[in-house]
């Protein structure tokens, strides 16, 4: 399993950041997130998470909100 690391625009609906952790990294992956989170804590637009998913694949499937913009999304 991989672990992703997002930090996600709402208002632009766009990922501004994207980091890939091994299975073995998931403690670093949410150490970085914590301290992210403190980072922009004034920035209630930004989103800040960690996902798992075998691939960037999945994780676009099962997350499509933070890769499609509206149109792709409706569209299906």
């Amino acid at each position: 399993m991989t672990h992703f690391l997002l930090v996600y625009d709402q208002a632009g609906g766009r990922v501004l950041l994207l980091e890939e952790y091994a299975d073995t990294d998931r403690a670093a992956a949410l150490d970085k997130r914590f301290a992210l989170e403190r980072e922009h804590a004034d920035d209630p637009n930004l989103e800040v998470i960690v996902l798992s998913a075998p691939d960037r694949a999945t994780l676009e499937a099962t997350h499509a909100r933070y890769f499609k913009d509206v149109q792709e999304l409706a569209s299906g």
